[in-house]
């Protein structure tokens, strides 16, 4: 094994060691986690909510076990192999040994290391975005057809996961035709590539077609309830926070692909950043989309300061170089990550706040960062729901009704009763179960809701009773109520019927 290699499998290894210390064992799993999961009970080429490819891995998660563990694997290794093809860039780049430790030490102390915290799409395209760019490089320094053609397994693997890697082409293409690589678009190779593209992301188009392409109703909500509260300021503001300890290395690389003659022919990268920016700033993007971009920038910096930093002084500068990832992520871990407890957050609310990690989707101020209250709750949640459901006569004919995915998710997971609780909200709306009778209904109602659930919901019934309430007040659901129903008056199925589809004309 070459020193490379073992240092290469270090990183790799401190990579999954950090992504399983930075997690507390206060906080549970995330509202987004839960639904990602139950999609392995459901699997389809489609969902109201993401891609297929999601729902392929809670398969084998659940085949593993479903434990926290696997859950918590998969994100870390796409992490892992975004180090790894990282360091595969910059060797391609003729970077040395510098070049590759400061590379890996400035993608592993980043925000990746937040982001593969949480089982969701966002890790997979983050990895999927860096493959594409390295992609590219090796393409525009062999000029072979092959990876054209590899190319497009690989967009098809990240647009089956997330649809936001469509952003990488839209500013890949403009900087095509602006340099002198647009002669790509006279090699016949490129349009087979793409249709090879086309037939591997078919099934999903077609399930949009199907399904009258949720993912636009979705987008308009999206644009309607969080994206309306996305500033653009803040917007490029936090691009400096994910990756701070290595603006250094992401601003060389800037001026690398400008004026450095080793990347002369690499320069469409440096507007292929731009355009992607611009195309996310025109339509609102969460700042989070734009993570994929950077990793790739990170090897064209590492490599040009490998450069700058290898004669007479300035070598002694190179430690310095790679301790300030380190050093800046210090700080970052004390913040960033959920590693405290929440009462912590609460003692210590003003450095959060100064960051706007206190600042929920809805634009106000919240005590917790969203992630971190939405991972607390669930449990106690699933017990009381479990508990309400061991009192009840006709158990097999009780609808469990929530508010939302998140609720539903988590008491499918958690529940020692083999529940299937469902929602109107986000893919449950299409895993009702209609082929029973249901005679009792146990819902679950958001705080707003709580309120008027009695007077609205009883009458259509026999009895009624408030079961519990959510009690942690640093839990997102904090106050959700759970209330039975037993005795329906009323034909439960033909309701739910009517709702879904009443609902699905307004998808």
């Amino acid at each position: 094994m070459t020193k490379k290699t073992t240092i290469l499998l270090g990183f790799i290894g401190l990579k999954f060691l950090l992504q399983f210390l930075l997690l507390s064992s206060v906080y549970e799993l995330q509202r987004d986690e839960f639904l990602h999961l139950d999609q392995a009970n459901h699997l389809a080429w489609g969902y109201l909510s993401v891609p297929p490819l999601t729902s392929w891995t809670s398969y084998i998660i659940q085949l593993l076990g479903n434990s926290i563990f696997w859950i918590k694997f998969f994100p870390a290794l796409y992490g892992a192999l975004t180090i790894f093809i990282v360091w595969k860039a910059i060797e391609d780049l003729n970077g040395n040994l510098f070049a590759l430790i400061l590379g890996a030490t400035c993608v592993l102390f980043s925000s990746l290391l937040r982001t593969n915290i949480l089982y969701q799409p966002n890790s997979l395209d983050v990895l999927s975005w860096t493959v594409l760019y390295f992609i590219l490089i090796k393409y525009i320094k062999t000029e072979d057809l092959k990876w054209l053609y590899v190319g497009a397994i690989a967009f098809a693997i990240g647009f089956l996961n997330k649809y936001n890697i469509v952003f990488l082409l839209i500013g890949v293409f403009p900087s095509l035709l602006i340099t002198k690589h647009r002669k790509i678009f006279l090699r016949p190779g490129l349009y087979l590539a793409i249709l090879m593209g086309l037939i591997f992301i078919l099934p999903n188009l077609v399930w949009q077609f199907n399904n009258h392409f949720p993912v636009f109703y979705h987008l308009k909500e999206l644009k309607q309830t969080q994206l309306v509260n996305v500033n653009r300021f803040d917007f490029l503001k936090n691009q400096l926070l994910f990756f701070i300890g290595s603006l250094i290395v992401i601003f060389s690389s800037f001026y690398a692909l400008l004026f450095y003659k080793p990347f002369q022919k690499y320069r469409l990268f440096f507007f292929s950043i731009l355009f992607t920016l611009i195309a996310f700033l025109y339509f609102h993007a969460k700042d989070y989309y734009a993570i994929g971009i950077y990793p790739i920038y990170i090897a064209f910096g590492s490599v040009f300061l490998s450069d700058v930093l290898k004669d007479g002084w300035k070598k002694y500068l190179q430690p310095i170089a790679i301790a300030v990832p380190l050093l800046l992520f210090i700080p970052i871990y004390n913040v960033a990550f959920p590693n405290k407890s929440p009462e912590y957050i609460v003692q210590h609310s003003e450095k959060y706040k100064k960051l706007g990690l206190l600042r929920w989707e809805d634009g106000k101020d919240h005590l917790l960062p969203q992630d971190f209250a939405d991972m607390l709750g669930w449990k106690e949640l699933a017990l009381k729901v479990d508990s309400a459901y061991l009192k009840l006569t006709n158990k097999n004919k009780t609808l469990i009704l929530c508010d939302n995915y998140g609720q539903a998710g988590a008491i499918n997971f958690y529940t020692k009763q083999n529940l299937k609780a469902v929602s109107f909200n986000a893919d449950y709306l299409n895993w009702f179960d209609l082929s029973k009778e249901y005679d009792n209904l146990i819902t679950i109602k958001e705080v707003k809701g709580v309120n008027v659930e009695l007077q609205e919901t009883a009458p259509f019934f026999q009895n009624a009773t408030l079961a519990g309430l959510i009690t942690n007040q640093y839990a997102r659901e904090y106050g959700t109520g759970i209330f039975v129903f037993t005795g329906a008056k009323i034909d439960i199925r033909q309701r739910i019927k009517n709702t879904i589809e009443e609902k699905k004309k307004f998808h």
